[in-house]
This record gives C-alpha cells, sequence and structure tokens, in this order.
C-alpha cells in the first residue's frame, strides 16, 4: 500500500530532467529579457515581462504529467504579455515545447486541446501585440505550430514502432525458451523412453537367467556357468549403455549449465546413433538371451522398409514386449512376426503363456507400468496405430507402421522357429 502510493506521488512529481529544462529555459528567457532592447512600439523590459516570462518557463515542469495545462499557461503568458505591450520574445518558447510534450505524450482530444489553445494565443497575439506584424512574422509563427505539431507526432510514432518492436522480441525469446524447454522436455522423455526400454529389458533377462542358473546350479553346472557368462555379458551391455545415455543426458559434462536448444539437438544426434545398437538383425541375439532363460521364442521376420525411426521403433517395441512376456509369465512360445501387408508394415509379438492375459500389463493408457505407454508412444511418433490386450489365453501387442521406406532392413541370417 505503501509503495503504491509512492508510486503515484512520484507519477504527479515533475522528474528532473524537466526540472533542469524549465530551470534553465526560465534563466534563459530572464537573460533575453534583460538585454533586449525593443524598439518603438513596444515597452522596455520590467518586472512584469520577467515574470511573465519566467512563468510561462517554469509550466514546462509539468509538461509531462499535464501538457495540455502547461500548453494552455503559456499560451496565457503570451497573450498577457502582448496585452501588455511587450514584445514577444522569449516568453513564447515554453508554448512551442508544451505544444510538441503534448503530442508526442498524448493522443485523442488532449491534441484536439492543446491545437485549439496554441491557435487561440496565436489569435489573441496578433490582435493585441503593438508590432505592425506581416506576412514574414505570421508565416514564422505557423511554421513554429506545424514543426511542434509534426515533430511531437513524430516522436510518438517512433517511441509506439520501438516500444512494438521491444514486445516483439520480448515474446519471440519467450516464445524460443518455451519451444526450446518443450524440445528438451520431448528429448529427455525419448532418452527416458530407451533407458526403460534397453535397460529394463535387460534386468529382466539377467534375473531371468541367474534364476536359471540357480534352479539347475546342481545338476547341470555347464548350463549354470553358461547362464553366468549370459549374465555377465548382458550386464556389462547394459552399463555401456546406461553410460552413452547418461552422457547423452549431460552433455555439458553434467555441469548443468547447457544450453536447452543445444542439449536438444545433441541429445537427437546422439540418439539417433542408437541405431546402431538396435538393428533388427539383433532379434537374433536378443532371442538368443530369451531362450538362454529357459523361454521359447519364434521369430517370422520377413525383408521390410522401414524410415531409422520405425526401425529403432520396431526393435524397441519388440524388446519390450519380449520383456513384459519374460516378466508375467515363465512358460509358454512368445511370438514375433513382422510383415508388410500393403502398405504397412505390421510387427506382432505374442505371449502364448498360460495366465498372460491376467498377469501381463492392461492395456490401457493409464496402467501404472510403462512399457505399454512408451510402445503406444513410438508408435504414434511414427505415424502408427498400436494396440495390446489379452489374446486367446495370451497376450497380443500389435503396432502399425506406414511403409514409406527410406531405408531397408534384412537379418543376418533366415530365421523361423526355434528349436
Amino acid at each position: 500500500m505503501r509503495s503504491s502510493g509512492k508510486a503515484g506521488l512520484s507519477r504527479r512529481m515533475p522528474s528532473p530532467a524537466d526540472a533542469c529544462l524549465a530551470a534553465g529555459l526560465a534563466a534563459m528567457s530572464l537573460l533575453v529579457v534583460l538585454i533586449a532592447r525593443p524598439d518603438a512600439p513596444y515597452r522596455a523590459p520590467d518586472v512584469g515581462s520577467a515574470l511573465l516570462a519566467a512563468g510561462a518557463a517554469l509550466s514546462l515542469l509539468w509538461r509531462k504529467i499535464a501538457p495540455v495545462t502547461v500548453v494552455t499557461v503559456s499560451a496565457a503568458c503570451i497573450v498577457a504579455s502582448a496585452a501588455a505591450g511587450y514584445a514577444v520574445t522569449a516568453v513564447q518558447w515554453p508554448a512551442w515545447i508544451g505544444l510538441f510534450t503534448c503530442f508526442s505524450l498524448r493522443i485523442g482530444w488532449a491534441r484536439i486541446a492543446a491545437a485549439a489553445v496554441a491557435l487561440a494565443a496565436v489569435a489573441g497575439y496578433a490582435s493585441l501585440d503593438r508590432g505592425t506584424g506581416g506576412l514574414m512574422e505570421l508565416s514564422g509563427v505557423l511554421m513554429c505550430f506545424l514543426i511542434a505539431v509534426v515533430a511531437g507526432d513524430g516522436a510518438r510514432n517512433r517511441r509506439a514502432y520501438a516500444e512494438a518492436a521491444e514486445a516483439r522480441m520480448r515474446a519471440e525469446a519467450q516464445m524460443r525458451a518455451v519451444l526450446a524447454e518443450r524440445a528438451s522436455a520431448q528429448e529427455r522423455s525419448r532418452l527416458a523412453r530407451e533407458l526403460h526400454d534397453s535397460l529394463g529389458h535387460a534386468v529382466n533377462v539377467m534375473v531371468m537367467q541367474a534364476g536359471v542358473g540357480r534352479r539347475v546350479f546342481d545338476e547341470n553346472p555347464a548350463f549354470a556357468h553358461e547362464a553366468l557368462g549370459h549374465v555377465e555379458g548382458l550386464g556389462r551391455s547394459a552399463l555401456e549403455e546406461l553410460d552413452r545415455l547418461l552422457r547423452i543426458m549431460q552433455p555439458d559434462g553434467g555441469s548443468g549449465r547447457s544450453d536447452l536448444t543445444d542439449s536438444a539437438v545433441a541429445g537427437s544426434a546422439e540418439l539417433a546413433d542408437l541405431t546402431d545398437l538396435a538393428d533388427l538383425a539383433d532379434l537374433t541375439r536378443l532371442a538368443d538371451r530369451v531362450r538362454a532363460a529357459g523361454r521359447d521364442v519364434r521369430l517370422d521376420i520377413a525383408d521390410v522398409a522401414l524410415t531409422p525411426g520405425a526401425h529403432r521403433a520396431v526393435y524397441r517395441i519388440i524388446q519390450e514386449a519380449v520383456t513384459n512376456a519374460l516378466r508375467h509369465t515363465a512358460t509358454g512360445q512368445i511370438s514375433v512376426d513382422l510383415a508388410r501387408q500393403g502398405d504397412v508394415v505390421v510387427v506382432e509379438v505374442v505371449n502364448e503363456g498360460r495366465g498372460a492375459a491376467a498377469s501381463s500389463e492392461p492395456s490401457e493408457p493409464s496402467a501404472p507400468g510403462r512399457g505399454l505407454a512408451n510402445m503406444r508412444e513410438r508408435t504414434r511418433l511414427e505415424g502408427g496405430a498400436f494396440e495390446a490386450g489379452p489374446h486367446g489365453t495370451g497376450f497380443r501387442v500389435r503396432a502399425v507402421f506406414p511403409a514409406t521406406a527410406v531405408t531397408r532392413v534384412q537379418p543376418d541370417r533366415p530365421l523361423g522357429t526355434a528349436a
């Protein structure tokens, strides 16, 4: 409350610049009045002429607060000076400055009132002046009037243009910040999906393989030893990918001062490189790891054409669907099919394990797990359609992608039903 009162008071008080202008012009007006020696029929300068000149100049203290009032006061001083018989010298200057200020700060009725007062002052001066004013004097007065009006309006237009340009710059800066934050958030979401899908799969397969090794350790030490080797290799691969993802998430070395846009661009470039780690040919190795955990996997992968983004999405969807199958059922075949059907590419992963429909993640977006949500988002980003739900006694994941081919992807070797 107190601060708002001070702000209102400051708006009603003259600024230091206006105070300096008024004081300087008053001093100059007094000097001109004192040293001027007007010819007849004008009166010689005296205290009256000095007071009129100083009063007109001091009215400029409020030129930004009440410019119309300043024009009125200075115009009255001009008319009073002419009526008293003094020569109009310095007393006219504040009127033109006030008129300029009014046109530079105000619009509408204030301009009309100031112009009317100024013209009335000119008419009063012309009718009361003792001199023989001719065409030159009248044209000079009108020129001062036009200069004050045009210059004031030009100053206002320039200020409005500068303010509009500054507002545009602020809006553009805010928009750039919003877009950068949005790009950063999208990149963090993509990285989180990669982290969830890749490491989640690795951890689940490691748990399954370790469990199988533990159960057969006494009866089949060789198989248990092989399972432990798979766990070690998969753990090392997971740590390498985790380290790579962390470098992408902190491209500035962890200082936390990286530009959001630069981070998003760098992250996109690095994330695109992960395609090499997610080649569809790696499905054979993925299947081998799952088989080592004791599950039967059938692969039927056709020669299809995919964009790089869809290429990566297909691999991650298959990986996550297989991971869910391992997590929710311990037996039953896992079938993976990838084929082109007309103008689309269809990938299906069916978990035929008993009880899978009851124990798998629900297909609703509100499910607590992130697997299905990530698969759905990956498919959406590539312009495809996704569905997941119970299928017979099992659970099916199905994703459809447009077959707008950029690269062709083939497995390293023919794939069929696993032994």
